[in-house]
């Protein structure tokens, strides 16, 4: 990238759904953009000031929009929310309660942050409901970060939010279109409907389409963390929907002591177990995985995210078992030969980073999608479950253990993954819409000055 196309003091601002998976993989992008001279200001929840204001960047908190991100817990937010068990039931109500009626919310903000702050670019996760507001109604670009799996409607794909994986043959591509219509007229016609009638308040026309499309269509342009290789093909991408390369959190050059565990060099065969930091009842994935590996010739090293930590050292003091609130992965996965977790985009991305096959284990919050994707193209075993068994899981990891099929198509994409510059991509993308939007207000200048 020509440095020199984005001119110092150039005004960007970032804003993100209130979750940690959607503010992590911005943090890296925003750094980049203020070490090559950008304005750079963040719109989010209180929940990230602290790390915001330790990036140097300027904060804009949540006012008139709900933030529920920092309140200890959101079904006390949305009483509502605990009626639904099922997973399509809870993954509509989440639609519509926690992302769809805020949206509006969102521009209220950043409307009253404009007359402080006259950002020429906005830079938001994909799921962040005031694309369409600023674009529209503001007339400012807007780069959407997709940082979960591609969610466009394709014909060459089942409906995304299901978890389904493609088919190729004839029959199974016309079960694809029906499914594609029940997930649009059925399943999730509630939560499109209710989008498509909060953006016309405002003169927002959505063009029909569902609530996975209104967000990337409204984008300036779509940038796809991840590559070609982990993402379904599809013979109908939108032009405006760019891949860069796997989007990982911040992380500032310094010097720290690196983690390390004698163990590590004492058993042949390591297993990394997580759950992340939402997912805090450890009876889904850590206590079977402490269960199927107790006392054999396997080192099982689990990091809990702070989640009754004490209390599994204590239930589980095993030779074989290294159990720590937290482990930064790039010191533990390069002596890993598995990696066992719910799901989280961040975390597939990096250990695929690492050549490192997974068993997951995940199906709400989105899971569902990511996971298909790691067991469609052999990357690690798919569990299909919330609630995996000693048994699932020692079974699994021992399939990849003796199957070298999951490490050789892991290496493959890793090295795929090496050939995109996620930074040099995206400050591209945004060196674009600067030079598009100057020339925008020269024009309207210019018209103004002859009008007068």
């Amino acid at each position: 990238m020509n440095i020199d196309s984005i001119l110092p003091g150039s005004k960007v601002l970032f804003a993100n759904f209130p979750g940690d998976g959607h503010f992590n993989p911005l943090t890296g992008l925003a750094m980049h953009l203020k070490s090559l001279g950008c304005d750079v200001r963040w719109y989010t929840s209180k929940k990230y000031e602290q790390k915001i204001n330790k990036l140097g960047i300027p904060f804009y908190g949540l006012k008139k929009a709900l933030d529920f991100a920092s309140m200890p817990d959101i079904d006390a937010v949305f009483p509502d929310r605990k009626k639904y068990k099922g997973q399509v039931a809870k993954l509509k109500h989440d639609m519509i309660n926690v992302f769809i009626l805020r949206s509006p919310e969102y521009y209220e903000d950043i409307l009253d942050i404009y007359e402080e702050f006259e950002f020429e670019v906005m830079v938001a996760d994909i799921t962040f409901g005031g694309i369409p507001f600023v674009r529209e109604k503001m007339g400012i670009p807007v780069i959407g970060v997709d940082i979960i799996p591609l969610t466009e409607t394709s014909r060459d794909l089942p409906p995304a939010g299901l978890g389904l994986t493609p088919s190729t043959g004839f029959f199974g591509k016309r079960k694809q279109d029906v499914l594609r219509f029940i997930a649009d007229k059925v399943l999730f016609a509630k939560p499109t409907r209710v989008m498509t009638e909060i953006l016309g308040k405002y003169g927002i026309d959505t063009g029909g389409s569902n609530l996975f499309d209104i967000l990337i269509k409204k984008s300036t342009i779509v940038v796809q963390s991840g590559t070609p290789g982990f993402e379904y093909k599809r013979s109908d991408l939108s032009k405006h929907i760019h891949f860069i390369g796997p989007l990982l959190p911040y992380h500032p050059k310094k010097e720290r002591q690196s983690w390390f565990d004698e163990k590590l060099n004492q058993y042949s065969r390591v297993v990394l177990v997580t759950q992340g930091t939402v997912e805090t009842d450890v009876e889904k994935i850590l206590v079977p995985t402490l269960e199927a590996f107790k006392n054999t010739d396997v080192l099982v090293v689990a990091t809990t995210g702070g989640s009754q930590t004490e209390k599994l050292k204590i239930s589980y003091p095993e030779p074989n078992i290294i159990i720590e609130d937290f482990i930064p992965f790039e010191d533990v996965m390069p002596y890993a030969d598995v990696y066992i977790t719910n799901g989280g985009y961040g975390g597939v991305l990096l250990s695929i980073q690492n050549e490192l096959p997974l068993v997951v284990a995940g199906v709400h919050e989105g899971k569902n999608e990511i996971n298909s994707r790691v067991g469609y193209f052999k990357l690690g075993i798919n569990l299909k479950t919330e609630n995996p068994t000693a048994a699932q899981l020692q079974k699994a990891v021992e399939e990849i253990f003796e199957n070298p099929v999951y490490a050789t198509n892991v290496s493959q994409l890793n090295k795929e993954f090496n050939e995109y510059e996620p930074n040099s991509l995206f400050a591209d993308h945004v060196a674009s819409l600067l030079r598009r939007s100057k020339r925008q207000l020269q024009a309207k200048q210019t018209l103004e000055e002859s009008i007068y």
